[in-house]
């Protein structure tokens, strides 16, 4: 059986072809250069429209964090949104006094903030409570000179849109797509942005991103589920950490604590940017070179020699929370580049991608065990987790749910996978990749994220080309490496309500309050 012969042309060569018979050929013919300060530069042209994306990838992440630091990658984010000396502000020669008052007390609250939770002294919150006023009150004169969101208004004023930004555990990304003549005004924007960010309204942003801790994860079930099941199953890996930061964290962050941060790894040397669209690769290059070139060349951030060490036994958490019940159970797997990634895309893609695959035909619609049960694998610069996730219904449990999960596993580990399976999970795996590479932004991300993980976009097609020679023999195999009970940790999402009445679970476990 033949499939459709998929064509995208994008401009110079971008030909995709997908055939079961033949195999299947991909071809991006992207223009790469390196800045003289180290920033590397991705151009693919795509003239079908006037117009261009651009991602920006500082390769950093949560997982690069360290305790004191979590979240500061997150903060980054919110921060570089704040303005320049040239942006953001009516009079910066004004403003900065402010700013440096704003530093001095700040440097005053975090003192305090640690007396206060001294448990060797007394607790007195009366100069804590007076700082925080006093910068209240700088903040409020500050205000006046700050100009809010003029980074967004420029570019919209040149027909910019999808101006956004993220974080993630392996790294933060900057986006925005302009008219194909708007090329040099991105890069002048940027260049200020990434060379001479100002970080005003310190205080009042640190409070917002612990308001937006307390809603997506504090008073979020699935928010406090995925940080509470990284925080146990990893001990030694910086996964463990939440990319919005720890509370404590948060509360204690301050100008000198970030701007280090910064420099260490927001330096032009750790930063990749992919531009796609109706671009000339040389005039991008050279705009590129004249704006962000001038930026210093910053030390090489640390890498990461902190490895996971191998899990010996299973673990079990209860999560106490005022919402119903849920399970998750996570498995230790593969960093980005390993030969078994491809094979849990296909893998997981089996069990739980769409209607007819077997979670959702066995314990979702023939034994309506649950009302979802989903199971995933990452794909991170180092070891990450496989993760399987289910709601049941009522009158069942979690217990059952979980045990339903386990046997479908068994399945794989014994049983060859069908030819027809495996085939619809290439079909569906071809369509999801070509529709991730059916717009400039959605390329430009790729191209940034894969150079940014793997040292060269080539493993964008190095992968895809992977998932096309897996094999029912290499998903039994990666089945019994990976989906081990040693190698797992099952966290229970139990009603308060129920918790209290419940009786003790048998054997060890932690018990989380919420």
């Amino acid at each position: 059986m033949m499939r459709a012969v998929c064509f995208l042309t994008l401009n110079l060569l971008f030909l995709f072809t997908v055939s079961p018979a033949l195999g299947s050929e991909l071809n991006l013919d992207v223009k790469e250069t390196t800045l003289s300060n180290g920033m590397k530069v991705l151009v693919l042209v795509n003239d079908d429209a006037p117009v261009f994306s651009t991602v920006i990838r500082a390769r950093v992440g949560s997982v690069d964090e360290k305790a004191g630091q979590t979240g500061l990658s997150h903060f980054l984010e919110h921060m570089l949104f704040k303005g320049t000396k040239m942006f953001g502000t009516s009079n910066y020669e004004a403003e900065k006094p402010l700013i440096d008052k704003i530093d001095s007390i700040g440097a005053l609250l975090k003192a305090e903030w640690t007396n206060i939770h001294d448990p060797l002294k007394p607790l007195d919150s009366t100069l804590f409570k007076r700082f925080r006023q006093e910068i209240a009150d700088l903040q409020k004169e500050e205000a006046k000179y700050v100009i809010k969101d003029e980074l967004w208004d420029t570019y919209l004023r040149n027909g910019g849109s999808g101006l956004n930004a993220s974080t993630f555990e392996d790294g933060t990304q900057f986006c925005v797509s302009l008219p194909a003549n708007r090329l040099e005004l991105w890069a002048l924007l940027e260049s200020d942005r990434f060379g001479n960010t100002i970080f005003r309204e310190f205080y009042s942003e640190r409070d917002v991103v612990y308001e937006e801790r307390r809603q997506r994860l504090d008073n979020n079930p699935w928010g406090k589920m995925r940080e509470t099941l990284r925080a146990n199953s990893f001990t030694a890996s910086g996964y463990r950490h939440p990319v919005i930061g720890w509370a404590s964290d948060i509360e204690t962050w301050d100008h000198d604590l970030l701007k280090d941060y910064f420099v260490t790894f927001y330096s032009p040397n750790n930063l990749v940017a992919a531009v796609v669209g109706d671009v000339d690769p040389h005039e991008v290059f050279r705009v590129c070179e004249q704006y962000f070139g001038s930026l210093p060349r910053g030390p090489e951030p640390p890498v990461v020699t902190t490895q996971e060490p191998e899990q010996t036994g299973e673990k079990k958490l209860t999560l106490e929370f005022n919402a119903n019940p849920a399970v998750q159970i996570a498995w230790h797997g593969p960093q980005f580049g390993h030969p078994d990634n491809a094979v849990l895309d296909v893998l997981t893609s089996v069990l739980s991608a769409g209607r007819t695959s077997r979670f959702n035909r066995s314990i979702v619609e023939s034994k309506k065990l649950a009302a979802n049960a989903n199971i995933w694998s990452s794909s991170s610069r180092y070891p990450d987790l496989i993760v399987a996730s289910a709601t049941p219904l009522q009158p069942h449990t979690c217990a059952e749910v979980e045990q339903a999960i386990y046997e479908e596993i068994e399945k794989l580990k014994t049983d060859t996978v069908t030819t027809w399976e495996l085939e619809k999970i290439r079909n569906q795996l071809d369509a999801d990749f070509i529709r991730g590479l059916s717009s400039n932004g959605g390329l430009a991300f790729r191209l940034a994220h894969t150079y940014a993980v793997a040292g060269d976009w080539r493993y964008l097609i190095t992968s895809y080309e992977e998932l096309k020679t897996v094999t029912a023999e290499d998903i039994m195999r990666v089945a019994n490496k990976y989906f081990t009970p040693a190698n797992r940790t099952v966290l229970t999402l139990v009603k308060t309500e129920v918790a209290q009445t419940a009786p003790a679970p048998s054997g060890p476990a932690t018990r989380l309050h919420h």
